[in-house]
């Protein structure tokens, strides 16, 4: 009778772990998701913002093109253009993060960094583990009981 008995347990021991695991991978599985679609949101976002600063920029350096050319124009000084040169440069990358591909170079060069550069993204001290978060905390800890 104590087999059966046992044989019992260890089969519903055996459910139960594998219960445990599915459980477990399901849940690791929403997180991943979630986390994706976090960074896809807060992707979206940065470019939602990028179009809606160049269309306020796109108007400021249209008014500043045409006033730095009439004044140029107007006191036959080329000098005045000389600002229209920095501002098309920020105008450029807006346009670029916004609406052109500087997000997928921006990607495939981060791809390539993790890819042949690894050494470069080491932390110092290495990984942060479970020990030196204790050691830590103990330090800082005025009421240290060590279990």
């Amino acid at each position: 009778m104590g087999f059966i008995f046992s044989k019992s347990m260890n089969e519903n021991m055996k459910n139960q772990k594998e219960f445990m695991l599915m459980n477990a991978r399901l849940q690791l599985e929403r997180q991943l998701i979630m986390q994706s679609e976090m960074r896809e949101r807060q992707m979206a976002m940065q470019i939602a913002w990028s179009r809606e600063f160049l269309k306020y920029f796109g108007t400021f350096f249209g008014f500043a093109a045409i006033s730095l050319t009439a004044g140029a124009i107007k006191k036959k000084k080329p000098a005045f253009l000389v600002p229209i040169v920095p501002l098309s440069f920020i105008l450029t990358y807006q346009y670029d993060l916004g609406y052109g591909t500087l997000l997928e170079r921006m990607k495939g060069e981060a791809e390539d960094i993790l890819e042949t550069e690894k050494s470069k993204l080491q932390l110092p001290r290495g990984m942060i583990t479970f020990e030196s978060i204790e050691k830590a905390r103990k330090e800082q800890s005025k009421f240290f009981i060590d279990k």
